[in-house]
């Protein structure tokens, strides 16, 4: 046999071990998130069937369950504004394509003020980069019944990955790992990750985002630094604006993650990637075991 040969014979197997231990690599199936499909919606698309089901789920958020808003404002169950026009949204949907997320990514242009003037300011000396590098990350909800336990945030966080969780536990989940909900967040790091693509796509550089610092120390965990940019006000609750450097982000997850930082950038993932961390998932259970 030819070391060739052996080399092509030995390559088929690890992909075999890693599809039976983590699923489909390449098929429907994500490796990491392979209970949700996702879905982008461009800009002035308005007539987009995912758009209206984006709709009615802000709705069902922002107006039914938390009050953020008043229904009454709305026709047909279906909550919009003004920067709906000048968005990229992403959506996140079940197997059997039930909508359970959303979230949008606002580019204005030069023309139009950011969604976060109208209640947030950064501090005097920060200089703003230019509004064509930059989008603002906005309605970003996740349906109730995808959040495990009361004290889960809107956005699918679950609280004890706020209080325990970090970037390393981030990982591929096993045959033996069937809970759909599972404590790290990963329908919103799908959600983030689809976001993160198109930006890197679109030579945008710089996230917005006026959101509780809970939050954003929570997607720090994830591998996602945002620095507050301004004062910390009153909107819906207390809320600071925050800015992320996708360059910065990427330079963290490779140096910190590479599993993760290879899923962010969807390049092949190197096989003794996989087997650290298809170990370290399997030492971390066993010591909850013991």
């Amino acid at each position: 046999m030819t070391s060739t040969t052996q080399r092509t014979q030995s390559r088929r197997k690890e992909h075999g071990v890693i599809s039976r231990l983590f699923g489909k690599v390449n098929g429907k199936r994500d490796i990491l998130v392979p209970y949700f499909n996702f879905h982008r919606v461009l800009k002035g698309e308005l007539e987009s069937k995912i758009l209206k089901e984006i709709f009615r789920l802000r709705y069902e958020v922002y107006c039914l369950e938390r009050n953020f808003l008043d229904g009454n404002d709305f026709n047909c169950g279906m909550e919009s504004d003004d920067f709906d026009d000048c968005s990229i949204h992403f959506a996140a949907y079940t197997l059997t394509d039930e909508i359970i997320g959303t979230v949008r990514l606002v580019q204005p242009g030069v023309d139009r003020p950011f969604p976060f003037a109208s209640h947030c300011q950064s501090f005097p000396e920060f200089a703003l980069p230019h509004p064509d590098q930059a989008a603002e990350i906005s309605r970003l909800v996740v349906r109730k019944t995808f959040r495990r336990r009361r004290g889960d945030s809107m956005e699918g966080i679950s609280q004890d990955f706020m209080e325990k969780g970090k970037t390393e536990k981030i990982q591929p989940r096993t045959a033996m790992q069937r809970d759909k909900r599972g404590n790290s967040p990963l329908l919103l790091l799908g959600l983030y990750r689809e976001m993160f693509r198109y930006s890197r796509q679109n030579d945008i550089r710089y996230w917005y985002a006026a959101m509780e610092r809970s939050l954003a120390r929570s997607l720090g965990k994830m591998g996602f630094p945002f620095k507050p940019i301004g004062p910390q006000v009153d909107y819906y609750g207390p809320v600071t604006l925050f800015m992320a450097d996708l360059d910065e982000l990427n330079e963290r997850l490779h140096r910190e993650n590479k599993f993760l930082a290879a899923w962010f950038n969807d390049e092949p993932i190197p096989f003794w990637i996989m087997a650290k961390t298809m170990a370290s998932n399997f030492l971390e259970s066993y010591s909850r075991k013991k």
